[in-house]
């Protein structure tokens, strides 16, 4: 999945380059404040890339002393800087052209046929980009046997995600901006224009704040998918020798690495080495049934029953928003 990832971020570097200079020189020959608020987003969306290329370098490291979990978080936190790199170097300074067009203090001053020539060409290059990014979301769905709005949701790859929403927002920008281009050569006013580049902020905005706001919640530890969880849950208590599952932790430690901490109730009349063996099974089958799951933690306890149906119930939540046959069933004891 990295390599692909890899892949469809060159991509997107390559088409946010050539797009940022081709924006900018039409911009300035035309005035367009719609055209500078693209340029600007084109801009930051190629330090984007180099900040997603940077997190998938750093997060092939392999775990030490310093880092026993591994770096994969180190993709969740350049994704982050990239969220806020669209927000500054993006809407702010479209917020800004496009109020000071507004205000009567810029303007379209002519060559309106470069910048409808530039944005068809960024169209179609933002539209290359934006198929590579939808290609593999609906690939890596597909292997999940998720929807594409399920798996835009749950993946835990902000990489191809990032790309995905850069691309979507600069489609939707170019369209913004050639209806404010388009309007103000229709009626003579140059407020269009302003009022493009101000949708062109308030949708970068938007886009900077969702990504934001997903990188958060998985720097700060979020849960694994829910499939997952519910699959794992269900693969412990029907163990024989488990009495109850206690607790249920998971955290997601990189795009495909998951930590599992699970704390059981065991029958009293277990033995040690009976213990020892079925510990040694549960791991084994989790890591089997899910490649992702690299670290298992089980912690044999007294069965605490506030804290038993809390989990029982958290479980079944997540189950019952689960398609029908997303979890595969274990053997019943």
């Amino acid at each position: 999945m990295a390599s692909e990832s890899k892949g469809t971020v060159l991509v997107a570097l390559g088409a946010n380059l050539a797009i940022a200079v081709a924006k900018l020189v039409g911009g300035l020959i035309s005035g367009s404040s719609a055209m500078l608020a693209e340029a600007a987003h084109s801009v930051a969306d190629t330090m984007n890339q180099i900040f997603l290329l940077r997190g998938l370098k750093a997060s092939a490291r392999s775990a030490d002393a310093a880092h026993p979990f591994g770096y994969g978080k180190v993709r969740f936190f350049w994704s982050l800087l990239a969220a806020v790199a669209i927000f500054v170097g993006g809407a702010v300074f479209s917020f800004y052209e496009g109020f000071r067009t507004i205000l009567g203090e810029g303007g379209e001053e002519g060559g309106l046929l470069i910048a409808y020539a530039v944005l068809f060409v960024s169209f179609l290059a933002e539209g290359t980009s934006w198929l590579r990014a939808v290609k593999q979301l609906r690939g890596e769905a597909r292997e999940r046997g998720r929807t594409f709005r399920q798996h835009l949701s749950l993946s835990t790859d902000p990489t191809v995600k990032t790309v995905f929403a850069e691309d979507t927002a600069a489609v939707t920008g170019l369209v913004l901006a050639a209806a404010g281009i388009a309007l103000h050569q229709a009626t003579g006013e140059h407020y269009w224009d302003g009022v493009a580049a101000v949708l062109i902020g308030v949708l970068l905005t938007v886009v900077a704040f969702t990504l934001g706001k997903a990188n958060g919640d998985l720097l700060i530890g979020e849960a694994a998918r829910p499939e997952l969880v519910v699959g794992a849950y269900d693969t412990i208590a029907a163990k024989p020798g488990v009495d109850r599952v206690v607790e249920l932790l998971t955290m997601a430690l990189g795009p495909d690495d998951v930590l599992l901490a699970v704390r059981v109730d065991l029958r009293n009349d277990l033995l040690a080495g009976t213990v020892e063996e079925l510990s040694t099974q549960i791991e084994r089958e989790l890591v089997e049934r899910w490649p992702e799951v690299t670290q298992v933690f089980l912690d044999a306890t007294r069965s605490v029953g506030s804290t038993a149906d809390r989990t029982a119930a958290y479980v079944e939540g997540l189950r019952r928003g689960l398609p029908a046959g997303a979890v595969q069933q274990p053997v019943p004891r």
